[in-house]
């Protein structure tokens, strides 16, 4: 029996500063494979180029990556503000219709950091452009250097960071078997408002939300802000969600 089918959304990527590509980083390609038991296959985040309808037949699920640009605030209805850049616009028109129709079609849909906020705006959150500003927020951005540069320690980039409060009997909590985890942080924007179908199913300590679940959804459709497929081998957390990615990719495919 051949495995089940992930379409891994790449982020856009301008190779020696000249070249456009598309880019998807191996931790999403190695999680897929190794932990959630299926096969990677990356696809462009460029509408005129990714049609949905195929993309969906092909595919038995979506694992939205993270990465660098911020969804454009005037999806949700804000103002852009060049501080808050760079935006991918070609993403995040492709993204938020993928998500609705894969949601709507009952396509295993699994959201990491960019991927979580996507999902979040799909279903109508408005989301704050820096989550740090808020009274009482801790800051969420990757740890820096001194001089302002990115820790050149992939340890120390994503350890661990800050609790998260998940919700007694949710779907988080059943997956995980306890309501209280620890996880990474490496992310600007966070959900503001939430919106009706977004069902929060972990809070940080700050108060930040960082699990969400679409109600009503007829397939797996849930969503992290933090990034799980980091070490999702080997952190009990990532593999756990990665297992129940996969086990709904395989009921998606046996449905079919």
């Amino acid at each position: 029996m051949t495995r089940p089918v992930v379409g891994v959304i790449a982020n856009t990527h301008l190779a020696e500063n000249k070249y456009p590509a598309q880019l998807a980083g191996e931790r999403n390609l190695r999680a897929v494979a190794e932990v959630a038991g299926a096969l990677p296959l990356m696809f462009a985040s460029v509408p005129e180029i990714t049609d949905i309808p195929t993309l969906l037949a092909t595919v038995d699920g979506v694992l939205l990556t993270g990465g660098r640009a911020n969804v454009h605030p005037a999806r949700f209805n804000m103002e852009p503000h060049a501080g808050h850049e760079p935006y991918d616009e070609r993403r995040d028109a492709l993204a938020l219709a993928l998500i609705e129709a894969a949601v709507a079609r009952g396509v295993p849909v699994f959201g990491l950091c960019r991927g979580f906020q996507e999902m979040a705006v799909a279903f109508g959150c408005s989301l704050h452009h820096e989550i740090r500003d808020l009274p009482g927020r801790m800051n969420h951005r990757m740890p820096r250097l001194e001089n302002g540069e990115v820790h050149p320690d992939p340890t120390v980039v994503f350890a661990d960071r800050h609790d998260v409060t998940l919700v007694p009997g949710g779907a988080f909590a059943r997956i995980l078997g306890r309501e209280t985890i620890r996880v990474n942080s490496l992310h600007g924007q966070g959900i503001l408002e939430p919106g009706k179908r977004v069902v929060v199913e972990g809070v940080a300590e700050d108060g930040t939300i960082e699990a969400i679940r679409i109600a009503d959804a007829p397939g797996f459709a849930l969503g992290v802000q933090w990034h799980a497929e980091y070490e999702a081998k080997s952190n009990w957390i990532n593999r756990a969600l990665f297992q129940a990615f996969g086990d709904a990719l395989s009921a998606h495919r046996k449905a079919a």
